[in-house]
């Protein structure tokens, strides 16, 4: 039973969704479990995503692979976003895969694998248009070079090359092509220096959708993998597996001309009745949802009424029969969606799912609880 507020998430959505996107492609999925499994809970959804056919998890950093593995999780796990000075070490012994980009880190990964006693298995990045991490096709041989060595040496397994795509969501973007030439290029390189690469991976999930050509051997999934999809007016059968929402914490009737919330940017034009939902920014709810965001109370669609607060905003809900501890949709499939709210407020609808803070408790149904 819903206390105050809470995000619940269908576990088995997201096994369902993992199952849809394996069912696109021949590569294997490495389902995308970083920030929390988007705001979804790390070490249930990628249960769920294994059981659905994913048989390889991505993670931004070495912590979130630790958590995996203190929980049990065993399948095949690459963590791609590192600083120096890490316990890479640790992640070697806890057969966690990692990226590099330059030679300093497959340096810093060499050193860790002769404390670990172990290679490293390690997978290089080039950067093929998205400026952010990865070796420039410039320095794409030093790092080949580099990585050659230390496999040589017995400190690292070169086991995949592969880069991120910049404009996937916009299928036809020029952008996509030239990433995809630039990294077939890295992959031939990499194979004339003697590097067997046996995962080759650049599709995300707009490519996974609407680029068969970016495939290779390995997808990464991460949006759809949560029901939710890259492209706007596009679902692609996908299921979104959160529900955010609360119970309204008090009612009150108030007359025309009353100012609501902090600053009264809004004020009512009528005698009306006004809801208190207990969810705000503190909460995961953007600011800028202010007098714009979607709220379902009883089925009945309604806006947030003046400034969203950091615990709380309210609702003018007029003269519709809403009391006290009646249930409030932010989204969800009796509300507005993820998608509706990334509409309002301007932005995507990952932001909308990953903020959701920890403050909101998780709850789960399906799966293999």
């Amino acid at each position: 039973m819903l206390d105050q507020t809470e995000a619940l998430i269908d576990l088995d959505a997201i096994g369902a969704n993992t199952a849809l996107l394996a069912s696109m492609t021949s590569a294997e999925v490495m389902a995308v479990v970083k920030a929390d499994g988007y705001g979804h809970g790390l070490v249930p959804s990628a249960r769920a995503a294994l059981g659905g056919g994913a048989t390889w998890l991505g993670v931004a950093t070495l912590d979130e692979a630790r958590r995996l593995r203190e929980a049990g999780v065993t399948a095949p796990t690459l963590a791609w976003l590192h600083t120096s000075g890490q316990d890479f070490a640790g992640a070697i012994a806890a057969d966690v895969d990692l990226s590099a980009s330059t030679l300093g880190q497959v340096a810093e990964l060499s050193a860790a694998a002769q404390h670990a006693g172990r290679p490293a298995r390690v997978h290089l990045k080039i950067d093929t248009g998205l400026s952010r991490n990865g070796a420039r096709p410039e320095e794409w041989p030093m790092l080949l070079d580099a990585a050659a060595k230390a496999q040589a040496d017995g400190h690292a397994e070169v086991v995949g090359v592969w880069s991120h795509l910049a404009c996937a969501d916009v299928p036809d973007a020029q952008a996509n092509a030239d990433q995809l030439a630039v990294f077939v290029a890295a992959v031939e390189a990499a194979e004339n220096a003697g590097l067997e690469v046996p995962h080759r991976h650049l599709a995300n999930t707009p490519g996974l959708l609407a680029a068969p050509e970016t495939h290779f051997t390995l997808v990464r999934p991460g949006i759809g993998v949560y029901g939710l999809s890259p492209m706007p007016g596009e679902t692609y059968g996908l299921i979104p597996a959160m529900t955010l929402r609360a119970r309204v914490a008090l009612v009150k009737r108030v007359p025309a001309g009353t100012g609501v919330s902090y600053g009264h940017t809004y004020t009512t034009d009528r005698e009306t009745t006004l809801a208190l939902v207990p969810l705000g920014y503190g909460d995961g709810v953007p600011r800028a949802a202010s007098s714009i965001g979607p709220v379902a109370i009883n089925g009945e669609r309604f806006t947030i009424a003046g400034r969203v607060c950091m615990d709380q905003f309210v609702v003018d809900v007029g003269d519709h029969d809403v009391a006290e501890g009646d249930t409030a949709v932010l989204f969800g499939p009796d509300g507005p969606s993820a998608d509706d709210w990334a509409t309002a407020t301007g932005t995507i609808n990952y932001e909308i799912v990953t903020r959701v803070s920890p403050r909101v408790p998780r709850r789960y149904i399906g799966g293999a609880l």
